[in-house]
């Protein structure tokens, strides 16, 4: 029995790096040279076409855009999806649909919102520390204070009022 999972395990082989392309033309990949040999290939016609000046500045640019699409990576994608992923958005229409909630979920988001209220009332407690004036708890009703009276700095006499947290 095991020998026979072992050969049917065994017939298929399971390709590895499947995100990495084949390199093709030595160390680069098909779409890498085709960038770059068309962008060669534009750049040769131009030079008969243009003036040097010219020829130097427009090979610069078609040079640098077909090594920034063959070689340049933005998180794990290739820059010329993310160029198209761009156009995509600026070009198509955007549709966006709003609906409403039916009644039956609207309520058992607010029961499972309540719920998690009840589990961490931190944001209660902060909202009646910053709203209420009477104290919060026995801990605070217990503070002493007492009337001072200070010289400031520039000579200034000032009264204030004194808490001792002991």
């Amino acid at each position: 029995m095991s020998s026979k999972i072992s050969t049917i395990m065994t017939q298929f082989q399971i390709p590895q790096f499947i995100e990495v392309e084949n390199k093709i033309v030595g160390p680069l990949s098909l779409k890498q040279f085709l960038y770059l040999a068309v962008a060669g290939i534009i750049c040769f016609i131009f030079y008969f076409v243009l003036q040097l000046w010219l020829w130097l500045i427009i090979a610069a640019i078609f040079g640098g855009i077909a090594v920034a699409l063959a070689f340049i990576k933005y998180n794990g994608q290739p820059l010329v999806k993310i160029v198209w992923s761009a156009f995509n958005f600026f070009w198509k229409p955007k549709f966006y649909l709003w609906q409403r909630l039916p009644e039956e979920k609207v309520t058992a988001i607010e029961e499972k919102r309540k719920s998690l209220q009840d589990l961490f009332p931190v944001k209660k407690l902060w909202h009646d520390l910053m709203t209420t004036k009477s104290p919060l708890s026995k801990r605070e009703k217990g503070l002493r204070g007492r009337v001072q009276a200070f010289r400031k700095l520039s000579g200034e006499r000032e009264v204030t009022k004194r808490v001792d947290y002991r």
